[in-house]
């Protein structure tokens, strides 16, 4: 089930040359950093990724283990990692993503000449054609699809 808000125990290993981090429930999701902060802020970055991947992906998200379940070395302690998800999805959904098109020479020479930020310009072509202003209009006009199929 989708949700939210995640906690997941994490497992920091301090070591000589830096931190390493696990999370013993998600397989796969490893980070690492210098210094107990870096390391700290690299975990919480590491498992909102790896969450938003699950979510994408559609794979169930396991439950995380009980915090005193945990086996660990003299070397190691946990940390219980907080993840607030709707923030990193919307940051994920804006990202921009590089696209290669083909104009004809003379247009795009016209283009240049005239200063056209192409990008924009394909934007707003997209965003007219589709019918959409942006992502939220988008995701509502999806939900009401959606409830109008029931």
């Amino acid at each position: 089930m989708v949700k939210d808000r995640y906690v997941y125990p994490a497992i920091f290993t301090v070591e000589p040359e830096g931190i390493s981090v696990e999370f013993p429930d998600l397989q796969g999701c490893f980070t690492c950093g210098d210094t107990e902060e870096e390391a700290l802020q690299m975990a919480k970055d590491a498992l909102e990724l790896h969450l938003y991947g699950f979510e994408e992906e559609g794979r169930q998200i396991p439950n995380p283990s009980k915090f005193v379940s945990l086996k660990i070395d003299k070397n190691q302690f946990v940390s219980l990692i907080e993840v607030w998800m709707p923030p990193i999805r919307d940051e994920m959904v804006l990202k921009t993503v590089k696209k290669t098109l083909t104009i004809p020479k003379w247009l795009n020479d016209l283009g240049e000449q005239n200063k056209v930020n192409f990008s924009h310009v394909l934007q707003d072509a997209l965003k007219q054609y589709l019918g959409v202003e942006n992502y939220k209009q988008l995701i509502s006009k999806k939900n009401i699809s959606k409830k109008n199929k029931v």
